[in-house]
């Protein structure tokens, strides 16, 4: 994933620039990205030797009984959004993070934010809540819709 740092962080860029992605306003360092990301499930999504998009997971607790559920981020280039690079990164990310132990996936994400909202509906993802609210971004409070995806093979038993 190093390898693909800078392009990784420029997509991550161009989102943070929508104000429809993250409360991040400043993409992080890749000591920083690298360190708060699960080491697997991380991927991205290569076209004509460029980097469209890509996915990473990252804890929600470091308490032993959230050790199945992480937090989903996936970024697309503005340029190749809706050409199914999100559908393909999600869906990877969630296999694998099956084959990892990982039961429930969850995703906050802003209300106003429908392209996002309906990737992870298509992906089973069900949306638990909105939080009214949660945050100001360049001082307009955000809600955030919150939802997860409970494995059916992970877990059940």
């Amino acid at each position: 994933m190093e390898v693909h740092w800078p392009r990784i962080s420029e997509i991550y860029q161009k989102g943070i620039e929508t104000g429809l992605a993250t409360f991040e306003t400043v993409v992080p360092g890749w000591e920083v990205w690298n360190k708060s990301h699960i080491m697997c499930c991380r991927f991205v999504t290569i076209l004509d030797k460029e980097v469209t998009g890509w996915v990473a997971l990252s804890a929600v607790s470091d308490r032993c009984c959230y050790g199945g559920v992480a937090e989903v981020s996936v970024y697309v280039d503005p340029a190749h959004q809706g050409s199914g690079t999100g559908s393909a990164l999600l869906a990877e990310a969630i296999h694998e993070s099956e084959k990892h132990g990982i039961w429930t996936l969850q995703a906050g994400i802003f209300s106003e934010n429908i392209p996002s909202i309906k990737l992870h509906q298509k992906h089973g993802f069900r949306i638990v809540g909105v939080r009214e609210k949660l945050g100001k971004l360049d001082n307009t409070w955000k809600d955030v819709v919150l939802m997860e995806r409970r494995s059916k093979r992970v877990g059940i038993e």
